[in-house]
C-alpha cells in the first residue's frame, strides 16, 4: 500500500474536486435512501385509505427524488471522470518528466512492451482507483452510517443488525475477494506485459519478421500470452462470484431481521410502532446496500492498482537512482575520447575493452554480429549508460561531470527503434530541432533519397503520417529518422543501423556518404559514429571497432 500511496501522488488529486465527486455521489445514493423510506411510508399511508390530499406531497417527493437520483448520478460520473482523466493526465506528466529528467537507462532497460505497460494501462489502473474504489468507498462509508443512524432511531435492535449487514457486505466480503483475487490479478498482470511486447514488436515488425520465418512464432506467442491473461482474469472472478453473492444474503438477513424487530414491537403496548414506521423499517435496507454493493469491485480495483503501483514506483525509483551526470557545461571543440572501455547492461556481460579518440570530423564504424554490443556501446558513448569499466570523456571532460542537458546538445544518440509520431513529417524532424522549416525539411529527405516520395505526397512534407510508422515501410521509416539524426544540432552523431531495412545497394550508398566527410551527407566539422551489421569495403571511415561481448560479466 505504500506504493499505491507513492503512486497515487502522481495524480495530484485536487481535493475539492474529489469532495464534489463524494458530494454528487452521496446525493444519488441519498436520493435512493429517501426515496425508499418515502415510497414505504407512501404505500403503507395508502392503504389506510386517508384523504387524498394527505398523499399529495409525498407523491410529488417521490417523483422528485427519483428524478433528482438520476440527475445526482450524471452530475457524480461527470465529476468522478473528470477528477480521474485529470489525474491521469498529470501522472503520464510527471512520469514523463521524472524519466527525462532521471536516470536515462530506467526507460532504457526496460523492453517496449513492459515499458508501454507502466506508462499506459498502468497509470490507467491508478486513474480507475478514483472511478471504481476512491469515490464509491467514500460514499459508501457515507450512506451506510446514515442509514444505520436512520434505523437505530426506529429500532435500536433492527439497526444493530443492519450494521453487521453492512460490514459483511461492505467490509468482509471485499476483503476476502481482493485477497484471493490477488495470485490471479498478479499472474494476469505478468500475462499481459508479455502480450503486450509480443503484439507490439510483431506490429511494428511484421515484414522482417515474415521474411526472417519468425512472425508465426512471435503471433502464436502472443496468442498464447493472451489467453494466459485471459485464464489469469477468468480464475479472479471466482473468488468475485462469492463476494457477490455475500450481498445479497447480507440483505435478506437485514430484512428479515427488521421485520422480526418490528413485529416483536408492533402493537405491543404504548411503545408500538405505527404500520408505516414498520414499513419504512423493513424497505429502507433494501436501499442501503446499493452503496456496498461495488465494493467488492472496488477491493479488487485496489488490488490491480496495488500491483500496478508497483511497477510505477519501480520504474521512478530506476529513474531516481543516484545520476551520473554533473553539473560541468560542455566547452570545447567536441573531442570525444574512450579510454579502455567496457560497456554493458548491469548484471549482464560486457564488452571487450575500446579505444576510441574522435577529434570533429571524424568517422568511424562499428561492426558486429547482432548481440555483441554494439549499440550498448554507442549508448555508453552517448553517456546513457554508465561504463563497466575504462573512461569516456568528452574535451577531457568526464561524461558523468557534464550537465545532462548540455550532453545532449554536444551529443545525439539516435536509437534504431526511435518513434515516428502521428503528425507530419515536418512535425517528425523537428522533434531532433524544432527551428526547421518546410524547405530545410525538403532538402534533409531528399539528402537521404526521399525527394521523390515527398513530391509524390499529397501535401508534401506536412502531410500527415496517419498511424506513425505503420503508414510507411521500414526503408522509408528509417530514412526519415536518418532525416531527422542530419537535423540535429548534435556536434556528434551516433547513429543505430541507419541503413538498416534498405536494399544492400542503397545501404552501402548511404553508408559510404556518412563514413565520408567529402561526401556532403554531414557537414565534415561533425563526428559521425555508425554501428552496422555489415559495411562495404571502400567506405573513407577513418576507424573500424569490432565489438565482441564477454561470456562473463565484468567485476
Amino acid at each position: 500500500m505504500r506504493d499505491l500511496r507513492r503512486a497515487m501522488a502522481l495524480l495530484e488529486l485536487e481535493p475539492r474536486r474529489v469532495f464534489l465527486a463524494v458530494v454528487a455521489g452521496v446525493a444519488t445514493l441519498g436520493s435512493a435512501l429517501l426515496l425508499a423510506g418515502l415510497s414505504a411510508w407512501l404505500i403503507v399511508r395508502a392503504w389506510e385509505m386517508p384523504p387524498v390530499l394527505d398523499l399529495t406531497v409525498a407523491v410529488v417527493a417521490v417523483r422528485a427524488l427519483g428524478i433528482s437520483r438520476g440527475l445526482f448520478r450524471y452530475v457524480e460520473r461527470l465529476a468522478t471522470h473528470e477528477t480521474a482523466l485529470r489525474g491521469m493526465t498529470a501522472a503520464r506528466s510527471n512520469l514523463y518528466r521524472r524519466l527525462a529528467d532521471g536516470d536515462p537507462a530506467a526507460a532504457a532497460g526496460l523492453g517496449r512492451g513492459d515499458l508501454l505497460t507502466r506508462t499506459g494501462a498502468d497509470v490507467d489502473a491508478l486513474g480507475d482507483v478514483v472511478v471504481r474504489a476512491l469515490v464509491p468507498i467514500a460514499v459508501a462509508a457515507v450512506l451506510s452510517l446514515a442509514a444505520v443512524v436512520t434505523l437505530t432511531v426506529i429500532a435500536p435492535a433492527a439497526g444493530a443488525i443492519l450494521a453487521v449487514a453492512l460490514v459483511v457486505a461492505g467490509a468482509l466480503a471485499p476483503w476476502l475477494s481482493a485477497r484471493a483475487a490477488a495470485r490471479a490479478d498478479a499472474d494476469a498482470s505478468v500475462a499481459r506485459s508479455r502480450f503486450t511486447e509480443d503484439s507490439v514488436t510483431v506490429l511494428d515488425h511484421a515484414a522482417e519478421l515474415r521474411v526472417a520465418g519468425r512472425l508465426e512464432t512471435l503471433a502464436r506467442r502472443a496468442r498464447a500470452a493472451n489467453v494466459a491473461s485471459v485464464r489469469a482474469t477468468d480464475r479472479s472472478a471466482v473468488p468475485a462470484a462469492f463476494a457477490d453473492a455475500a450481498t445479497p444474503l447480507a440483505i435478506g438477513a437485514s430484512v428479515l431481521g427488521a421485520l422480526l424487530v418490528g413485529i416483536t414491537v408492533f402493537g405491543s403496548g404504548p411503545a408500538s410502532m405505527s404500520p408505516t414506521t414498520l414499513g419504512i423499517l423493513v424497505l429502507l435496507p433494501l436501499s442501503a446496500f446499493e452503496a456496498t454493493a461495488v465494493l467488492p469491485a472496488a477491493a479488487q480495483t485496489l488490488n490491480r492498482a496495488r500491483l500496478a503501483a508497483h511497477r510505477i514506483v519501480d520504474l521512478l525509483d530506476r529513474a531516481d537512482r543516484p545520476s551520473p551526470h554533473g553539473t560541468e557545461p560542455a566547452d570545447g571543440p567536441g573531442r570525444l575520447r574512450a579510454a579502455d572501455l567496457r560497456s554493458g547492461w548491469p548484471g549482464g556481460p560486457s564488452t571487450e575493452p575500446a579505444d576510441l579518440d574522435l577529434v570533429p570530423g571524424s568517422r568511424v564504424a562499428i561492426v558486429g554480429g547482432s548481440g555483441s554490443g554494439k549499440t550498448t556501446l554507442l549508448m555508453t558513448l552517448a553517456g546513457l549508460l554508465t561504463p563497466r569499466g575504462g573512461t569516456v570523456t568528452l574535451d577531457g571532460t568526464d561524461l558523468a561531470d557534464i550537465e545532462p542537458d548540455a550532453l545532449r546538445r554536444r551529443i545525439g544518440f539516435f536509437a534504431e527503434d526511435a518513434h515516428l509520431f502521428d503528425t507530419s513529417i515536418l512535425e517528425n524532424l523537428r522533434v531532433a530541432r524544432g527551428d526547421i522549416d518546410a524547405e530545410e525539411a525538403r532538402t534533409l529527405l531528399d539528402a537521404v533519397g526521399l525527394g521523390e516520395w515527398v513530391d509524390g505526397l499529397p501535401e508534401g512534407v506536412d502531410t500527415v503520417l496517419g498511424a506513425g510508422a505503420r503508414t510507411v515501410s521500414g526503408g522509408q521509416r528509417r530514412r526519415i529518422l536518418l532525416a531527422r539524426a542530419l537535423a540535429s544540432p548534435a556536434r556528434i552523431l551516433l547513429l543505430d543501423e541507419p541503413t538498416e531495412h534498405l536494399d544492400d545497394e542503397t545501404a552501402e550508398h548511404l553508408q559510404r556518404q556518412l563514413l565520408d566527410r567529402d561526401a556532403g551527407l554531414v557537414e565534415p566539422g561533425r563526428s559521425v559514429v555508425v554501428v552496422t551489421h555489415r559495411l562495404p569495403r571502400d567506405t573513407a571511415a577513418d576507424l573500424v571497432v569490432r565489438v565482441q561481448k564477454n561470456a562473463l560479466p565484468t567485476p
